[in-house]
């Protein structure tokens, strides 16, 4: 593999929003993890021939345990969790990059508390330069937008609350 291809396979992965993409092919293995942006941590790539591989497993990293709200904050988090127990969730079905509109100068789809009815455009998601629209299965009430203009997505990342009744 070149140094080109793996220079695109890294800027591709980093649009996507994966967090990580293993690629193991006949002599080459390579592992590309993306962090968060404000960790600092950007992409690492390790390309290991296949023969000079280590027999032992590696040792995973320990991760850090969870931190725990204070219980005054668990009760607020709680109260809004089973308000939006009542709502539905629209999830991305593709990994992307999530517009809220269809060009720069266009107005979004859909803005807070607006009435969408079932087959109605919520956003388009770029994946490999093609935009794919995302239309809304369920009629109601947009109650809450969960990701930023531009943002990248996961597959089944939760885009839109939306409020059936």
């Amino acid at each position: 593999m070149e140094i080109k291809q793996i220079q695109n396979l890294i800027k591709f992965v980093a649009k996507s929003g994966a967090s990580e993409v293993k690629l193991e092919m006949d002599d080459v293995k390579i592992t590309i993890k993306t962090g968060s942006a404000d960790s600092g941590e950007r992409t690492v790539v390790q390309q290991i021939p296949m023969g000079a591989m280590p027999q032992q497993p590696m040792a995973a990293q320990p991760q850090a345990p969870a931190q725990q709200a204070p219980p005054t904050e668990q009760s607020a988090q709680e109260k809004e969790s089973s308000a939006e127990d009542n709502y539905i969730t629209v999830k991305s079905p593709i990994i992307g990059t999530f517009y809220r509109k269809p060009a720069p100068e266009k107005p979004v789809f859909v803005e807070v508390g607006d009435q969408i009815n079932e087959g109605d455009v919520l956003c388009t998601i770029e994946a490999m330069k093609l935009f794919n629209e995302i239309e809304s299965e369920v009629s109601g009430k947009i109650v809450k937008v969960l990701v930023d203009d531009s943002s990248p997505v996961e597959f089944d990342q939760p885009l839109f609350l939306v409020d059936p009744s």
